[in-house]
């Protein structure tokens, strides 16, 4: 079994985007310039929030963090999402999600100029991207293939189970792995909370992408032997065991499935930091502006 070091990538791909950075810089250009929208006080989005902002430092980006109370109205939102359209010293933002019930986080979505959504949550960058056109990937997916590309990991003519249907993960990577590309070229099952057959396919699986969000769903007995595994799950749940009272819990029983794989990603330090690196990828795509002619 050999792990697959998410950190350990990610450090390295923003050493990459650094070392470009600073070439745009010696030519007397700005920097690639990121802007975040944070809404309210999530746990989860501070952190997340706060670790793209640090990426930006490491790789040599300008950032800007906006934040609202969460009674911000969806028009006051829509305002601010209208100004960084058109705002030519930001190279791409996003709105970190979730954000609260009444406001509609579709239409926020579809506001942002796709070619500043580097997120790749707008329709025009997922349709691109389901039919292999340039486009922003969406950044858990394209952290997921740059990890089985990193580690030469085989894909084509394998039977590859996507556990979850969500347009965030679920489905693009699923189109991902459908590709005719490496990583690519596999045979996508895509099961979910009606799939009937949802354990047998497991275990017929050669690569199990689990984007559940059901803490430690998958189990010993659902993965055969020398299976690949990518856990997406990053669910806080009460620990007693650290400072903050919570642990991040992937969506695999890691201690029971671990032993069986050929590879598989730990959580926390497998698909998260390289969500946040693709992120990083796609706002140095948006500031040299080559995605969209």
């Amino acid at each position: 079994m050999q792990l697959i070091d998410g950190k350990a990538i990610a450090d390295i791909i923003k050493q990459e985007i650094a070392v470009e950075v600073a070439t745009i810089k010696s030519m007397g250009q700005r920097p690639p310039h990121l802007a975040a929208i944070l809404v309210g006080h999530d746990g989860g989005s501070e952190t997340y929030v706060a670790h793209k902002v640090k990426a930006c430092e490491q790789c040599g980006f300008d950032s800007t963090l906006i934040r609202y109370e969460d009674t911000v109205t969806e028009t006051e939102l829509l305002a601010k999402i209208s100004e960084l359209n058109n705002d030519t010293a930001i190279d791409g933002f996003i709105v970190q999600l979730p954000l609260p019930k009444h406001i509609s986080e579709q239409k926020i979505i579809e506001a942002i100029d796709y070619r500043k959504d580097v997120d790749g949550f707008h329709p025009i960058n997922v349709g691109r991207t389901s039919i292999g056109l340039p486009a922003f990937v969406s950044a858990t997916p394209a952290g997921i293939m740059e990890l089985l590309k990193r580690y030469g990991i085989a894909t084509a003519g394998k039977h590859c189970v996507v556990l979850g249907r969500s347009n965030i993960v679920g489905k693009p990577v699923a189109n991902l792995m459908i590709q005719k590309a490496y990583p690519g070229n596999a045979t996508v099952t895509v099961c979910h909370s009606y799939s009937a057959d949802l354990v047998e396919q497991c275990q017929k699986a050669d690569i199990i992408i689990a984007a559940l969000g059901q803490p430690n769903f998958v189990k010993g007995n659902m993965v055969k032997d020398g299976a690949v595994v990518i856990d997406v799950g990053t669910t806080r749940v009460p620990s007693t065991t650290t400072k903050s009272g919570f642990k991040l819990t992937g969506d695999v029983l890691f201690d029971e499935v671990a032993p069986k794989c050929s590879y598989i990603t730990p959580v926390p330090g497998g698909v998260g930091p390289m969500t946040i690196v693709s992120l990083m990828r796609n706002t140095l795509l948006a500031a040299k502006k080559e995605l969209f002619k």
